[in-house]
């Protein structure tokens, strides 16, 4: 009835191109973000500027991780070294603080502008989980996850929410690490084995093959149907209204 192995007990999905649609928003600020300072980088350093790809360097190196981490991931992929600043660094700062800033001001505006549509196959799927009874959880590494949520207008439907706010306050390593994952099975009191994980990033799904869950749903958005089989999806659709049997084989 839910695609899934019987004994699948417990639902935890990821946030952005999973339940919302918003993974093409994150990509866009992305690229506005390191745009801007790769151009100011060229211009200091008399370089050449190589824009950020908002396909492949999205989906290597931040889609699916904390903020910092992408930041991180990013900048030594072109051999830069910044240092690490702190929280109230200005969104103009040359550190991984200021970056990150610059690109959360992005997200937040674009959200602001644009509102934020939820995947009514992954609502429908929700509200099957609800009407059987069964627990869901939202994992994301956004600290912005209630606000998208509130917006998509989808915040009732989960027993937990475990953010990138969550993760700070309980030290938990973010995607790929399992530690999230793991930390919402264990607050909705079932065991890994009887969990399933939910996710579009490539990050995302090796966290799920690593902390040793049910299944691990690969949601093909973008056409990387065999990249998320490689890295832990046991199973693969383009959305989930197909494991209800409303969509493809």
């Amino acid at each position: 009835m839910l695609g899934l192995p019987d004994d699948i007990r417990a639902f935890l999905f990821d946030l952005d191109g999973v339940l919302t649609q918003t993974a093409t928003v994150h990509a866009a600020a992305w690229k506005d973000t390191f745009d801007a300072f790769l151009r100011a980088e060229a211009a200091r350093t008399g370089g050449q500027f190589v824009p950020f790809d908002a396909v492949t360097d999205y989906d290597t190196y931040v889609d699916g991780r904390p903020r910092l981490d992408g930041t991180r991931a990013f900048l030594h992929s072109r051999g830069i070294d910044l240092p690490e600043g702190t929280e109230d660094d200005p969104p103009n700062a040359r550190t991984v603080q200021g970056i990150s800033r610059a690109k959360n001001d992005t997200v937040l505006r674009l959200i602001r502008e644009q509102g934020v549509a939820p995947y009514e196959g992954s609502v429908a799927y929700v509200r099957r989980l609800r009407e059987l009874g069964l627990p869901s959880a939202v994992v994301s590494s956004s600290a912005n996850c209630r606000d998208v949520l509130r917006s998509a207008g989808i915040l009732d439907l989960f027993d937990l929410i475990v953010d990138g706010v969550v993760a700070k306050r309980q030290a938990l390593p973010g995607k790929p690490a399992p530690d999230t994952y793991l930390y919402a099975a264990r607050e909705l009191g079932v065991e890994p084995a009887h969990a399933v994980v939910f996710e579009d990033a490539l990050a995302g799904v090796a966290s799920g093959r690593a902390g040793g869950f049910g299944a691990v749903v690969g949601v093909n958005r973008t056409g990387q149907a065999d990249e998320l089989r490689r890295d832990g999806a046991t199973v693969v659709v383009d959305d989930l209204s197909e494991l209800l049997g409303e969509g493809k084989a």
